[in-house]
């Protein structure tokens, strides 16, 4: 049975996102405002509709507490609210200045995702409202952010159709084309999977896209978490089982090829080692594109595992680039950067810090000789 209760017509344009705390709705509109309801009888709150933000609000969403409203809008901030009082808590600046289109809270409540239109996605600390890491997708603007319910990792959508799994440094722990056209949800169910054999705990994502269709993901934790190491990233790789394969098989859209790679015991190190011979002549793969695409897939993991066993220390990356610095330079803030983008962050954008997004003492970069050397003596070190 389905039945109209209620229907609210406060906004005075286009509704964009509505989210439900426990005892609260909230509703974002073009109209530039957030308006909050009580879910006891859908009268508006007193302090509603709450009003900063100077153009079109895209998404809001709720703590898990219910206390705390994040709204994000085309002005490029993305703000925090009381829900009890309305009282505005933090105005948080994207860095890049482009419209924010999506954001989520952390389970724990400790953390708020952002993502823009041109493809940066800022993890911000909820508690000091300070920024704690950016980064960026290569092609589109973010339109779908989920936290997995342990929290230990976050995944965004762009509208390229590209799904990207990251850690809480913002590192790319998985990135691949997901859907044709853009992608325009996605979430996680709060339940995990778990294997009966290996004990180990997987959890179900679910993408939707402009390409009329809905995708199922399984992501391990286990398996993601631990490439945090070289140690743990030998178990991520060549320590898999052959059930590790099997599920690496399925969440690549290879399920149909399970049974194949069981019957050749086709464990982790083994995967490593095929080759297009060896799928043909001893796997007994007759199709050429699916030859073809399992060998794009392996070698997507041998990238994966060439890049991540090197083990750069978090100090040598960017916050900016996230990429291992060649000329680093400190900024007033007292953080170190690569010396371009620092410049160019200060030239084409407001003059605040990338790591506590509060305004620069000054615009003086010094260049750090001591980090250099470091770099350098660990370059000199792993390129041998």
């Amino acid at each position: 049975m389905v039945k109209l209760i209620h229907t609210l017509a406060d906004h005075g344009d286009d509704v964009n996102c509505c989210a439900f705390s426990f005892s609260l709705l909230a509703t974002c509109s073009l109209d530039k405002t957030i308006r909050l309801y009580s879910l006891r009888d859908f009268t508006e709150l007193p302090h509603s509709p709450l009003k900063f933000h100077t153009y079109a609000v895209h998404c809001c969403c709720f703590s898990p507490s219910g206390l705390i409203l994040a709204s994000c809008s085309t002005d490029g901030t993305t703000v925090l609210w009381n829900t009890e009082n309305g009282q505005m808590l933090a105005v948080m600046e994207q860095p890049s200045g482009s419209p924010v289109r999506v954001c989520q809270f952390s389970p724990d409540s400790t953390c708020l995702a952002s993502g823009a239109a041109d493809g940066t996605v800022v993890l911000w600390n909820a508690q000091s409202y300070k920024l704690h890491r950016c980064g960026s997708v290569k092609d589109g603007s973010l339109a779908a952010c989920a936290f997995s319910p342990n929290g230990s990792f976050f995944v965004t959508g762009s509208s390229c159709g590209d799904l990207t799994v990251w850690d809480d440094k913002m590192r790319c722990l998985h990135n691949e084309k997901a859907h044709d056209l853009g992608i325009t949800c996605c979430d996680f169910s709060s339940q995990p999977v778990s294997d009966g054999e290996q004990g180990l705990q997987f959890f179900r994502l679910a993408s939707c896209g402009q390409d009329c269709q809905v995708k199922i993901w399984i992501v391990s934790s286990t398996h993601i978490l631990a490439r945090s190491t070289e140690h743990q990233l030998k178990q991520f790789t060549e320590d898999w089982s052959e059930e590790d394969v099997s599920t690496w098989l399925c969440a690549q859209d290879l399920k149909d090829l399970v049974g194949i790679f069981k019957m050749n015991n086709i464990d982790g190190k083994e995967l490593l080692n095929l080759t297009k011979e060896s799928l043909a002549d001893d796997l007994k793969i007759e199709s050429l594109g699916l030859r073809s695409k399992v060998l794009r897939k392996i070698e997507d993991l041998r990238t994966k595992v060439k890049s991540l066993s090197s083990g750069i220390p978090d100090e040598f990356i960017c916050p900016i680039t996230r990429e291992l610095m060649k000329d680093p330079v400190i900024a007033s803030d007292g953080y170190s950067y690569e010396k371009e983008a620092m410049e160019n962050w200060i030239s084409k954008k407001k003059r605040t810090s990338p790591m506590t997004n509060l305004v620069l003492p000054s615009a003086v970069l010094t260049p750090n000789r001591t980090l250099k050397m470091a770099i350098n003596r660990w370059l000199e070190t792993h390129q041998k």
